[in-house]
């Protein structure tokens, strides 16, 4: 067993693309969806949908970005805490922490709270991106081996 991808319902496909894009995923595809199958795997009712599909360089995992045109769905809280029930956020293990975040701040990026130093194992943080999407990053302090 393998977890393929992660969803994430956004109102602007194009701003949360473009923010993956800059985290360094790769997009993989891209596709607009209705009809029937849709409909009902969804549970409702006239579904009209754009997805974007990225991916992280080492192919494992991804994130599904999904723009529903119809039926619109209830607004979200784009600045919930942290301790909101549901998803919270996604974690990235990142080759060098002060890059990415310089490369994600001009998409909107804002840390949740502060780039720490986790004892002698990683330095992390919380930032939060388009439609209040969080990504957690992990900078390994020491290399490990594969």
């Amino acid at each position: 067993m393998k977890l393929e991808h992660i969803g994430a319902v956004v109102h602007d496909l194009e701003a949360a693309k473009a923010f993956f894009l800059a985290l360094g995923l790769e997009l993989e595809g891209e596709a607009s969806l209705e009809g029937d199958t849709v409909d009902r795997i969804t549970g409702l009712k006239g579904v009209r949908t754009d997805i974007a599909v990225l991916r992280p360089p080492d192919g494992h995992g991804g994130v599904e970005l999904i723009k529903y045109h119809t039926p619109e769905g209830p607004a979200g809280d784009p600045h919930a805490p942290m301790n909101t029930p549901g998803i919270s956020h996604f974690v990235f293990s990142v080759e060098d922490i002060d890059a990415t975040l310089e490369r994600l701040r001009p998409h909107g990026a804002t840390l949740v709270g502060e780039l720490v130093r986790y004892e002698d194992s990683y330095r992390l943080c919380y930032v939060r991106g388009p439609e209040g999407i969080v990504v957690e990053l992990a900078e390994a302090l020491v290399r490990r081996e594969a």
